[in-house]
């Protein structure tokens, strides 16, 4: 069985705390190994699970938390117009 991005993303956490079901952790690794998208998005949150955890504050630009949000939205806009993939 092949899994699509949607199905990867909601299993990217399980995936990085290495708590997956074999088959499935079969499924996600081959989907990681062809598709760019869903292997930024799994190094992102990786990068955001070790920021997180490091103890030293980063004082953030001027107006970066609105610009983060208004591009998340246009991102998550295009991902829903865009079709499905294997289109």
């Amino acid at each position: 069985m092949v899994i699509d991005c949607k199905h990867v993303w909601d299993h990217i956490s399980a995936y990085l705390d290495n708590d997956l079901a074999p088959e499935i952790l079969k499924q996600v690794q081959e989907h990681l190994d062809h598709c760019e998208i869903c292997s930024a998005i799994l190094d992102s949150t990786r990068n955001i699970l070790i920021l997180t955890a490091d103890e030293r504050v980063f004082e953030l630009p001027l107006g970066f938390s609105e610009r983060l949000h208004a591009r998340l939205d246009a991102e998550i806009r295009g991902m829903a117009s865009s079709p499905p993939e294997g289109s």
